[in-house]
């Protein structure tokens, strides 16, 4: 039996927190999420402007009130003036991963040569993963997902492959995911047996 597991999903954006214009991020999270996690889940949602102290404040919200496993944010992490989630992000980790922000330019470069402007970086802070996705929702489902190949086979496994062993590794719930969408890597000894059919 798979436990519940709570996901902050925050999108920061000047524009989008402001109403100029319709934020894409949450919704292309939530609709990924639905589809890839076969456990059960509950979606925290954050829409907030680019501003450190906002984002500080919300992802230690998130992590250390609200209890988020897994914390997925969309935005700001580029190299202009107000682009400044990974500083936020930084300030409030107890650990850095640097495998995570390694692996989504890498992805994002069999697309785009700009993928190394590209800033995102992902933390630990006590009990919750923070990772920096892009802004963008093609690219939020490539750095998740990975990169297929005409004939659907996985070229290059996405992020979220290493997720769910990471929020094991950190006390959180067991997550299951599809795998159809993404298989969730786990040293067989982690793996937990489905109870047999009565």
């Amino acid at each position: 039996m798979s436990d519940s597991i709570t996901i902050g999903l925050v999108s920061i954006s000047d524009r989008a927190s402001d109403g100029t214009y319709e934020d894409q991020g949450i919704p292309s999270l939530k609709d990924w999420l639905g589809k890839a996690l076969t456990s059960p889940w509950t979606a925290v949602t954050r829409l907030i402007p680019d501003e450190q102290p906002v984002i500080e404040r919300t992802l230690i919200e998130l992590a250390d009130t609200v209890g988020c496993s897994l914390i997925l944010t969309t935005g700001g992490t580029g190299p202009a003036p107000r682009d400044v989630t990974p500083e936020a992000t930084l300030a409030v980790g107890d650990k850095v991963m640097p495998g995570f922000g390694e692996e989504m330019r890498r992805i994002s470069l069999n697309f785009v040569p700009t993928a190394i402007l590209s800033r995102q970086v992902a933390v630990i802070r006590g009990q919750s993963l923070i990772v920096n996705l892009p802004g963008q929702p093609k690219s939020i489902r490539e750095t998740l997902e990975g990169l297929r190949a005409a004939d659907g086979s996985v070229d290059h496994v996405g992020i979220f492959a290493a997720i769910p062993y990471c929020i094991d590794l950190i006390g959180g719930p067991y997550v299951e995911t599809d795998e159809a969408v993404i298989k969730a890597w786990r040293p067989k000894h982690a793996i937990r047996q489905k109870p047999a059919a009565v």
